[in-house]
C-alpha cells in the first residue's frame, strides 16, 4: 500500500542525514507482518527481487529492456564523477561499521544496515537512487516493513528517464513486487509455524 511521504519523514531514520539533496519518490507499506527479529529476512527478500531476473515475466521483460537500453546508450557505465559521489562518503563512522552482508540485485550496492534500517544505492548516468527499508511497529503490536525510494535525477536525461518510467513503476513493477514480497513472506511465515 502506498503511504504518504510523512510515513517516511516522521521516523527518525539515519537515511535522512544522507539524502537531504534527494527527492522522495515513494513510500510503501510492505505486506510483511512479523516480530522484532524478522527484519533481516525482509532485507534478503527485497534485495533479491527475483522477478527482475525472470526474463519470461512482465517485470523481467521491463528490466531486460532497460538493461539493453542502458548497454546501447551507456547509461550504466561507471563514471568517477565528483558531482555524483557515493553516499558511502557521507556515512558517519558508526554506519560505516554497520555494513550489510546482503548483496542487492539490479546494480544496487548496500550502504548500511541497522536493527531497523537498511539502505542501498544505485548510481548511473540517469539517476542516483536509494532504496531504504525500515522495520516499523504496526497497529497490532507487531512490526512490518516499509520501503522508500529516494532519487536524485542526473540532469535533463535523468528527469526525462524518471518521467518515462513512472507509469511502468506504478502499473507493473511496484504492484508485482509488493505481491511477490507478500507471497514470499506468507510462505516463509507458514514454514516457520
Amino acid at each position: 500500500m502506498k503511504l504518504p511521504d510523512s510515513a517516511h519523514f516522521s521516523r527518525p531514520w539515519r537515511i535522512h542525514d544522507l539524502t537531504r539533496d534527494f527527492r522522495l519518490e515513494d513510500v510503501w507499506a510492505l505486506p510483511t507482518p512479523g516480530g522484532p527479529a524478522d527484519f533481516p529476512r525482509l532485507i534478503e527478500m527485497v534485495a533479491s527481487f527475483g522477478e527482475a531476473r525472470q526474463r519470461f515475466s512482465l517485470v523481467g521483460l521491463l528490466f531486460a529492456i532497460r538493461e539493453t537500453l542502458g548497454d546501447v546508450f551507456g547509461w550504466d557505465e561507471h563514471v568517477d564523477d565528483p558531482a555524483r559521489p557515493s553516499l558511502r562518503e557521507r556515512l558517519p563512522a558508526d554506519l560505516r561499521d554497520a555494513h550489510s552482508t546482503v548483496t542487492p540485485a539490479m546494480g544496487f550496492a548496500a550502504l548500511y544496515q541497522t536493527d531497523d534500517e537498511w539502505a542501498a544505492e544505485l548510481i548511473n548516468q540517469t539517476v542516483h537512487g536509494v532504496i531504504h527499508l525500515g522495520w516499523v511497529p504496526d497497529e497490532g503490536g507487531g512490526y512490518r516493513g516499509q520501503m522508500a525510494i529516494l532519487v536524485k535525477p542526473n540532469g535533463v536525461l535523468g528527469h526525462a528517464y524518471m518521467t518515462a518510467i513512472t507509469p511502468f513503476r506504478y502499473l507493473i513493477v511496484y504492484p508485482r513486487m509488493l505481491k511477490g514480497v507478500g507471497r514470499k513472506w506468507l510462505s516463509y511465515s507458514g514454514d516457520r509455524s
